[in-house]
């Protein structure tokens, strides 16, 4: 069993979560912990990965300022993505070495985390060929972008449960233009983040044989 620490951290900017992140690399690093789950929610912000993701924005600058939506180009895997509130962000910043130093073998077990736990809502969630992250149908309803220096994680994945999808639309999503996104809360009508979080950690702990200790308890 791992040791894992637990941070709910609630509405945090996209600033203030790599600033987090950063601090928990260096506990795990130093071997404080095997390994630090952050779980937050973001400010509006669109950001874009190693994969590239301006070419998909659809937005100018000037549009996403007036707007209040901040833009970040992020050193995570994948494409362009966005995040409001409402939508569940995990960090999980662990050291593979502990678990398997493995980035595909990582990558499949945060989207077995997020099937079951939308399971557990009646909604029946898998993989699509050729994409990362969960997907209901065509639709798309969790992101994973995920960055691995010296086997310790950074950065995750990115739920949608309650957020408004309209931002989406300043994008093309992942920039995978044929497919579009959907929320838990489309699925399931009366779904509430916390009871989500809740689950997504019980399964957390089960698919990464994890023991997590929750910060302040």
């Amino acid at each position: 069993m791992r040791n894992v620490r637990l941070r709910m951290n609630g509405v945090v900017s996209y600033a203030d979560g790599l600033k987090l992140q950063k601090h928990a690399r260096q506990q795990v690093i130093e071997g404080l912990f095997e390994g630090v789950l952050l779980l937050q929610q973001h400010y509006p912000v669109i950001t874009s990965g190693r994969g590239g993701g301006r070419e998909n924005l659809l937005a100018a600058p000037a549009v996403l300022q007036e707007a209040g939506i901040e833009f970040f180009d992020s050193e995570r895997g994948g494409n362009i993505t966005c995040h409001n509130p409402g939508q569940l962000v995990g960090y999980p910043i662990l050291n593979l070495s502990c678990w398997q130093e493995d980035v595909h073998w990582y990558v499949e077990q945060l989207e077995e985390v997020l099937i079951r736990t939308l399971q557990e809502f009646g909604v029946t969630a898998g993989r699509k060929a050729r994409y990362t992250g969960v997907w209901v149908g065509n639709r798309k309803i969790a992101a994973i972008g995920v960055s691995v220096r010296r086997w310790v994680t950074g950065h995750g994945f990115a739920l949608n449960v309650c957020n408004d999808l309209g931002l989406f639309q300043k994008i093309v999503p992942c920039g995978i233009g044929e497919f579009g996104v959907v929320s838990l809360r489309e699925l399931c009508k009366d779904v509430e983040l916390t009871r989500v979080q809740d689950q997504f950690i019980k399964q957390f702990k089960e698919g990464f044989n994890a023991e997590l200790e929750v910060e302040g308890e």
